[in-house]
């Protein structure tokens, strides 16, 4: 049973982007199983505050970042220092753990947050996201398909906070998606475990190994 939850109008986020004169993009590729399934070390808040505290142009940069979420009514959907953590596997590349995205990129997370807010809040619970933004370099050294979403700030990866079996998740996410992922342009992937994906950027859905056919929302019915 979903649990209560304060809704605001899904048709705020999914007009906002055409209103920035946005495109709509082309769906983008299936993200590669590779170094996808661990949350990385030194991604929590408190190395978040660290990283500001390092930059001015870190701290400018994200509050400029907030103001533009806030201003589209997706604020605090997502805390906003897990939406610039780059990917579990920044270490081993020698990237950044945290990374504002480039600012034109920004409209292209709005209606992954709304999809996010509207839908997968209420039947799963709180979220966390573990890699949200990655430049082009860290998206080809973690693993990440040339076309993949995060390059571009459709994407997150997340796991829920709360208590879940990985086939409670599926059942969940495969009916939303079912049912409205079409209208949000929501793609949807698993890794194992309880790690998910969702993306904005076409309508789609794959499994563990990057395939649609491997999805397991083929087997919901």
């Amino acid at each position: 049973m979903k649990r209560s939850t304060a809704r605001r109008p899904k048709h705020i986020a999914l007009l906002t982007a055409a209103a920035l004169g946005g495109t709509i993009a082309a769906p983008q590729a299936a993200p590669s199983p590779a170094h996808a399934q661990t949350e990385a070390t030194s991604q929590s808040r408190a190395d978040y505050l660290a990283w500001l505290a390092r930059s001015p142009q870190n701290r400018q940069n994200v509050r400029a970042f907030g103001t533009f979420l806030e201003a589209r009514e997706v604020e605090g959907v997502i805390p906003t220092w897990q939406l610039v953590r780059t990917s579990s596997s920044w270490q081993q590349c020698s990237a950044d753990p945290f990374e504002v995205a480039p600012v034109q990129q920004w409209k292209n997370i709005v209606n992954t947050l709304a999809f996010v807010r509207e839908e997968v809040l209420p039947a799963v619970g709180d979220l966390e996201v573990l890699s949200a933004y990655r430049n082009e370099r860290l998206n080809s050294c973690s693993g990440g398909r040339p076309g993949s979403a995060h390059r571009m700030f459709f994407a997150m990866d997340l796991v829920p906070r709360g208590e879940i079996t990985r086939g409670e998740l599926i059942d969940q996410l495969c009916r939303i998606h079912r049912r409205e992922g079409r209208e949000y342009r929501t793609g949807l992937g698993f890794y194992s475990g309880i790690r998910f994906h969702v993306d904005s950027s076409g309508f789609r859905k794959w499994g563990s190994d990057g395939r649609g056919s491997s999805s397991p929302c083929n087997r919901i019915r």
